[in-house]
Protein backbone atom coordinates (compact mmCIF):
# COMPACT_ATOMS: atom_id res chain seq x y z
CA UNK A 1 0.00 0.00 0.00
CA UNK A 2 1.21 3.48 -0.86
CA UNK A 3 -0.54 6.57 0.47
CA UNK A 4 0.27 9.84 -1.27
CA UNK A 5 1.58 12.81 0.73
CA UNK A 6 -1.57 14.72 -0.28
CA UNK A 7 -3.74 12.22 1.63
CA UNK A 8 -1.55 12.69 4.72
CA UNK A 9 -1.90 16.47 4.47
CA UNK A 10 -5.67 16.40 3.89
CA UNK A 11 -6.21 14.01 6.80
CA UNK A 12 -4.06 16.11 9.16
CA UNK A 13 -5.79 19.35 8.15
CA UNK A 14 -9.23 17.80 8.75
CA UNK A 15 -8.18 16.54 12.20
CA UNK A 16 -6.75 19.94 13.15
CA UNK A 17 -9.98 21.58 11.98
CA UNK A 18 -12.02 19.21 14.15
CA UNK A 19 -9.83 19.99 17.17
CA UNK A 20 -10.14 23.75 16.63
CA UNK A 21 -13.91 23.39 16.31
CA UNK A 22 -13.93 21.33 19.51
CA UNK A 23 -11.99 23.89 21.55
CA UNK A 24 -13.32 27.06 19.94
CA UNK A 25 -17.03 26.14 19.78
CA UNK A 26 -18.09 23.11 21.79
CA UNK A 27 -15.74 23.65 24.75
CA UNK A 28 -15.11 27.37 24.55
CA UNK A 29 -16.20 27.90 28.15
CA UNK A 30 -14.60 25.87 30.93
CA UNK A 31 -17.13 23.55 32.54
CA UNK A 32 -17.40 20.23 34.32
CA UNK A 33 -18.01 17.50 31.73
CA UNK A 34 -21.00 15.39 32.76
CA UNK A 35 -21.21 11.64 32.27
CA UNK A 36 -23.98 12.14 29.70
CA UNK A 37 -21.88 14.59 27.69
CA UNK A 38 -18.86 12.27 27.90
CA UNK A 39 -20.96 9.32 26.71
CA UNK A 40 -22.22 11.32 23.73
CA UNK A 41 -18.69 12.40 22.73
CA UNK A 42 -17.36 8.87 23.20
CA UNK A 43 -20.08 7.46 20.95
CA UNK A 44 -19.36 10.20 18.40
CA UNK A 45 -15.60 9.54 18.28
CA UNK A 46 -16.07 5.77 18.03
CA UNK A 47 -18.62 6.28 15.23
CA UNK A 48 -16.25 8.58 13.34
CA UNK A 49 -13.46 6.00 13.69
CA UNK A 50 -15.72 3.26 12.34
CA UNK A 51 -16.82 5.49 9.45
CA UNK A 52 -13.18 6.11 8.62
CA UNK A 53 -12.62 2.35 8.81
CA UNK A 54 -15.36 1.98 6.18
CA UNK A 55 -13.57 4.56 4.02
CA UNK A 56 -10.33 2.58 4.36
CA UNK A 57 -12.21 -0.56 3.30
CA UNK A 58 -13.63 1.23 0.26
CA UNK A 59 -10.36 2.81 -0.88
CA UNK A 60 -7.71 0.35 0.32
CA UNK A 61 -9.44 -3.00 0.70
CA UNK A 62 -10.47 -5.42 3.45
CA UNK A 63 -6.90 -6.19 4.57
CA UNK A 64 -6.13 -2.52 5.28
CA UNK A 65 -9.50 -2.09 7.01
CA UNK A 66 -8.79 -5.06 9.29
CA UNK A 67 -5.35 -3.64 10.07
CA UNK A 68 -6.84 -0.26 10.98
CA UNK A 69 -9.50 -1.83 13.21
CA UNK A 70 -6.97 -4.05 15.00
CA UNK A 71 -4.60 -1.11 15.53
CA UNK A 72 -7.44 1.08 16.74
CA UNK A 73 -8.60 -1.56 19.25
CA UNK A 74 -5.07 -2.02 20.60
CA UNK A 75 -4.43 1.71 20.93
CA UNK A 76 -7.87 2.48 22.39
CA UNK A 77 -7.53 -0.32 24.95
CA UNK A 78 -4.04 0.80 25.95
CA UNK A 79 -5.51 4.29 26.45
CA UNK A 80 -7.30 3.01 29.54
CA UNK A 81 -3.89 2.86 31.23
CA UNK A 82 -3.50 6.56 30.41
CA UNK A 83 -6.78 7.19 32.21
CA UNK A 84 -5.41 5.64 35.41
CA UNK A 85 -2.46 8.05 35.23
CA UNK A 86 -4.66 11.05 34.42
CA UNK A 87 -6.84 10.35 37.45
CA UNK A 88 -3.74 10.12 39.61
CA UNK A 89 -2.24 13.36 38.29
CA UNK A 90 -5.44 15.38 38.54
CA UNK A 91 -5.96 14.19 42.11
CA UNK A 92 -2.37 14.83 43.17
CA UNK A 93 -2.40 18.36 41.75
CA UNK A 94 -6.01 19.01 42.86
CA UNK A 95 -6.89 20.20 39.35
CA UNK A 96 -10.38 21.77 39.35
CA UNK A 97 -12.74 19.58 37.26
CA UNK A 98 -13.65 22.50 34.99
CA UNK A 99 -10.03 22.82 33.79
CA UNK A 100 -9.33 19.15 33.09
CA UNK A 101 -10.74 19.14 29.58
CA UNK A 102 -8.38 21.97 28.57
CA UNK A 103 -5.36 20.06 29.89
CA UNK A 104 -6.39 16.92 28.00
CA UNK A 105 -7.08 18.91 24.82
CA UNK A 106 -3.59 20.41 24.64
CA UNK A 107 -2.06 17.17 25.88
CA UNK A 108 -3.69 15.28 23.03
CA UNK A 109 -2.68 17.90 20.47
CA UNK A 110 0.93 17.50 21.59
CA UNK A 111 0.54 13.72 21.54
CA UNK A 112 -0.53 13.78 17.89
CA UNK A 113 2.63 15.66 16.93
CA UNK A 114 4.92 13.40 18.98
CA UNK A 115 3.32 10.21 17.68
CA UNK A 116 3.55 11.33 14.07
CA UNK A 117 7.28 11.89 14.56
CA UNK A 118 7.72 8.50 16.26
CA UNK A 119 5.74 6.70 13.55
CA UNK A 120 7.78 8.26 10.74
CA UNK A 121 11.01 7.37 12.55
CA UNK A 122 9.79 3.82 13.20
CA UNK A 123 8.72 3.33 9.57
CA UNK A 124 12.10 4.60 8.39
CA UNK A 125 13.96 2.23 10.71
CA UNK A 126 11.89 -0.76 9.61
CA UNK A 127 12.44 0.08 5.93
CA UNK A 128 16.22 0.35 6.38
CA UNK A 129 16.88 -2.30 9.00
CA UNK A 130 14.66 -5.38 8.88
CA UNK A 131 16.23 -6.68 12.08
CA UNK A 132 14.63 -3.78 14.00
CA UNK A 133 11.40 -5.78 13.79
CA UNK A 134 12.93 -8.35 16.14
CA UNK A 135 13.99 -5.59 18.51
CA UNK A 136 10.42 -4.28 18.57
CA UNK A 137 9.13 -7.80 19.19
CA UNK A 138 11.45 -8.43 22.12
CA UNK A 139 10.63 -5.01 23.54
CA UNK A 140 6.88 -5.72 23.38
CA UNK A 141 7.28 -9.09 25.10
CA UNK A 142 9.33 -7.46 27.86
CA UNK A 143 6.81 -4.61 28.18
CA UNK A 144 3.88 -7.02 28.36
CA UNK A 145 5.55 -9.10 31.05
CA UNK A 146 6.47 -5.98 33.02
CA UNK A 147 2.89 -4.70 32.78
CA UNK A 148 1.49 -7.95 34.14
CA UNK A 149 3.98 -8.30 37.00
CA UNK A 150 4.55 -4.69 38.03
CA UNK A 151 2.87 -3.24 41.09
CA UNK A 152 1.61 0.33 41.09
CA UNK A 153 3.98 2.63 42.97
CA UNK A 154 2.38 5.97 42.20
CA UNK A 155 3.99 8.87 40.39
CA UNK A 156 7.41 10.03 41.51
CA UNK A 157 6.99 13.78 41.08
CA UNK A 158 10.12 14.68 43.00
CA UNK A 159 12.26 12.49 40.75
CA UNK A 160 10.70 13.54 37.45
CA UNK A 161 13.57 15.06 35.41
CA UNK A 162 11.26 17.14 33.22
CA UNK A 163 9.63 18.80 36.23
CA UNK A 164 13.03 19.42 37.80
CA UNK A 165 14.11 21.15 34.59
CA UNK A 166 10.93 23.29 34.50
CA UNK A 167 11.31 24.31 38.14
CA UNK A 168 14.92 25.25 37.49
CA UNK A 169 14.21 27.69 34.66
CA UNK A 170 10.60 28.82 35.16
CA UNK A 171 9.11 30.07 38.45
CA UNK A 172 5.82 28.43 39.39
CA UNK A 173 2.83 30.06 41.08
CA UNK A 174 1.37 28.58 44.23
CA UNK A 175 -2.20 28.44 42.95
CA UNK A 176 -4.20 28.11 39.75
CA UNK A 177 -5.03 31.18 37.67
CA UNK A 178 -8.10 30.02 35.80
CA UNK A 179 -7.30 28.01 32.68
CA UNK A 180 -3.97 29.73 32.14
CA UNK A 181 -0.78 27.75 31.75
CA UNK A 182 1.53 30.79 31.74
CA UNK A 183 1.19 34.37 32.90
CA UNK A 184 3.33 37.47 33.39
CA UNK A 185 3.65 39.04 36.81
CA UNK A 186 5.71 42.23 37.15
CA UNK A 187 7.23 41.56 33.74
CA UNK A 188 8.34 38.03 34.65
CA UNK A 189 6.98 34.85 33.07
CA UNK A 190 5.44 32.35 35.50
CA UNK A 191 4.06 28.85 34.99
CA UNK A 192 0.96 27.73 36.85
CA UNK A 193 0.46 24.26 38.35
CA UNK A 194 -1.78 23.57 35.33
CA UNK A 195 1.34 23.79 33.14
CA UNK A 196 3.06 21.18 35.31
CA UNK A 197 0.10 18.84 34.87
CA UNK A 198 0.17 19.38 31.09
CA UNK A 199 3.88 18.57 30.98
CA UNK A 200 3.30 15.36 32.93
CA UNK A 201 0.41 14.40 30.64
CA UNK A 202 2.67 14.90 27.60
CA UNK A 203 5.60 12.94 29.02
CA UNK A 204 3.27 10.16 30.16
CA UNK A 205 1.79 9.85 26.68
CA UNK A 206 5.26 9.73 25.19
CA UNK A 207 6.12 6.76 27.40
CA UNK A 208 2.88 5.00 26.44
CA UNK A 209 3.56 5.70 22.76
CA UNK A 210 6.87 3.86 23.00
CA UNK A 211 4.82 0.75 23.84
CA UNK A 212 1.78 1.19 21.61
CA UNK A 213 3.39 2.29 18.34
CA UNK A 214 5.66 -0.78 18.01
CA UNK A 215 2.59 -2.88 18.82
CA UNK A 216 0.66 -1.44 15.88
CA UNK A 217 3.68 -1.88 13.60
CA UNK A 218 3.36 -5.55 14.55
CA UNK A 219 -0.11 -5.48 12.96
CA UNK A 220 0.63 -3.35 9.89
CA UNK A 221 3.72 -1.83 8.30
CA UNK A 222 1.74 0.90 6.56
CA UNK A 223 2.60 4.17 8.39
CA UNK A 224 -0.69 5.81 7.38
CA UNK A 225 -2.71 3.03 9.03
CA UNK A 226 -0.51 3.23 12.14
CA UNK A 227 -0.95 6.99 12.33
CA UNK A 228 -4.70 7.14 11.68
CA UNK A 229 -5.48 4.36 14.16
CA UNK A 230 -3.44 6.27 16.75
CA UNK A 231 -5.18 9.56 15.93
CA UNK A 232 -8.71 8.23 16.33
CA UNK A 233 -7.87 6.42 19.56
CA UNK A 234 -6.28 9.57 21.00
CA UNK A 235 -9.17 11.77 19.90
CA UNK A 236 -11.55 9.61 21.92
CA UNK A 237 -9.31 9.55 24.98
CA UNK A 238 -10.64 12.77 26.56
CA UNK A 239 -14.29 11.71 26.52
CA UNK A 240 -13.27 8.22 27.63
CA UNK A 241 -11.55 9.73 30.67
CA UNK A 242 -14.68 11.64 31.71
CA UNK A 243 -16.87 8.60 31.01
CA UNK A 244 -14.78 6.00 32.87
CA UNK A 245 -13.13 8.16 35.53
CA UNK A 246 -15.52 7.08 38.26
CA UNK A 247 -15.71 3.39 37.29
CA UNK A 248 -12.16 2.69 36.20
CA UNK A 249 -11.69 0.49 39.28
CA UNK A 250 -14.00 -2.07 37.64
CA UNK A 251 -11.35 -2.88 35.02
CA UNK A 252 -9.09 -4.77 37.38
CA UNK A 253 -8.09 -7.47 34.85
CA UNK A 254 -7.74 -5.26 31.79
CA UNK A 255 -4.02 -4.71 32.34
CA UNK A 256 -3.46 -8.47 32.16
CA UNK A 257 -5.38 -8.59 28.90
CA UNK A 258 -3.31 -5.71 27.52
CA UNK A 259 -0.07 -7.38 28.61
CA UNK A 260 -1.15 -10.57 26.83
CA UNK A 261 -1.90 -8.56 23.66
CA UNK A 262 1.56 -6.97 23.74
CA UNK A 263 3.21 -10.37 24.23
CA UNK A 264 1.12 -11.88 21.40
CA UNK A 265 2.10 -9.09 18.97
CA UNK A 266 5.75 -9.31 20.07
CA UNK A 267 5.83 -13.05 19.39
CA UNK A 268 4.06 -12.46 16.06
CA UNK A 269 6.75 -9.96 15.02
CA UNK A 270 9.60 -12.30 15.94
CA UNK A 271 8.10 -15.34 14.18
CA UNK A 272 6.83 -13.43 11.13
CA UNK A 273 9.36 -15.06 8.78
CA UNK A 274 8.37 -18.58 9.85
CA UNK A 275 4.77 -18.43 11.07
CA UNK A 276 2.22 -16.31 9.24
CA UNK A 277 -0.69 -14.99 11.28
CA UNK A 278 -3.19 -13.16 9.10
CA UNK A 279 -4.46 -9.70 9.92
CA UNK A 280 -7.94 -11.12 10.47
CA UNK A 281 -6.47 -13.72 12.83
CA UNK A 282 -4.67 -10.99 14.78
CA UNK A 283 -7.88 -8.96 14.91
CA UNK A 284 -9.77 -11.96 16.28
CA UNK A 285 -7.12 -12.60 18.96
CA UNK A 286 -6.92 -8.95 20.03
CA UNK A 287 -10.69 -8.53 20.12
CA UNK A 288 -11.20 -11.77 22.07
CA UNK A 289 -8.61 -10.88 24.70
CA UNK A 290 -10.14 -7.43 25.24
CA UNK A 291 -13.68 -8.82 25.54
CA UNK A 292 -12.64 -11.61 27.94
CA UNK A 293 -10.57 -9.31 30.19
CA UNK A 294 -13.36 -6.72 30.41
CA UNK A 295 -16.02 -9.38 31.04
CA UNK A 296 -13.90 -10.99 33.76
CA UNK A 297 -13.34 -7.58 35.37
CA UNK A 298 -17.04 -6.75 35.40
CA UNK A 299 -17.94 -10.16 36.82
CA UNK A 300 -15.33 -9.77 39.59
CA UNK A 301 -16.59 -6.31 40.55
CA UNK A 302 -14.57 -3.21 41.50
CA UNK A 303 -11.38 -3.25 43.52
CA UNK A 304 -11.85 -2.94 47.29
CA UNK A 305 -11.46 0.70 48.46
CA UNK A 306 -8.00 0.12 49.93
CA UNK A 307 -6.65 -1.61 46.84
CA UNK A 308 -8.27 0.95 44.55
CA UNK A 309 -6.58 3.83 46.33
CA UNK A 310 -3.22 2.07 46.15
CA UNK A 311 -3.67 1.25 42.49
CA UNK A 312 -4.63 4.77 41.51
CA UNK A 313 -2.52 6.98 43.74
CA UNK A 314 0.21 4.87 45.28
CA UNK A 315 2.00 6.82 47.98
CA UNK A 316 1.56 10.15 46.22
CA UNK A 317 -1.95 11.05 47.32
CA UNK A 318 -0.85 12.82 50.50
CA UNK A 319 1.66 14.93 48.62
CA UNK A 320 -0.77 16.35 46.10
CA UNK A 321 -3.64 17.60 48.21
CA UNK A 322 -3.04 21.14 46.96
CA UNK A 323 -2.09 22.06 43.43
CA UNK A 324 0.38 24.55 44.83
CA UNK A 325 2.50 21.79 46.34
CA UNK A 326 3.64 20.94 42.85
CA UNK A 327 5.33 24.25 42.28
CA UNK A 328 7.93 26.43 43.81
CA UNK A 329 6.88 29.32 46.02
CA UNK A 330 5.24 32.01 43.94
CA UNK A 331 2.85 34.93 44.21
CA UNK A 332 -0.44 34.33 45.96
CA UNK A 333 -2.47 36.46 43.56
CA UNK A 334 -2.09 37.40 39.94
Amino acid sequence: MTVSPLIWVVFTVIILGILLLDLGVFHRQAHVVSTREAAMWTALWVSVALLFNGLVYWRMGSEAAAEFLAGYLVEYSLSVDNIFVFIMLFDMFAVPPAYRHRVLFWGILGALVMRLALILVGASLIARFQWIFYVFGIFLIWTGARMALAKSEGVDLAGNPVLRWVRRFIPITEKYHGERFLLRIDGRLWATPLMLVLILVETTDLMFALDSIPAIFGITREPFIVYTSNVFAILGLRSLYFLLGDIVSYFRYLKYGLSLILVFIGVKMILANWVEISTFGSLAVVGSIIVVSIAASLLAGPLPPGEEAAAEAGDGGEDGGDGGDAGAAGPQDG
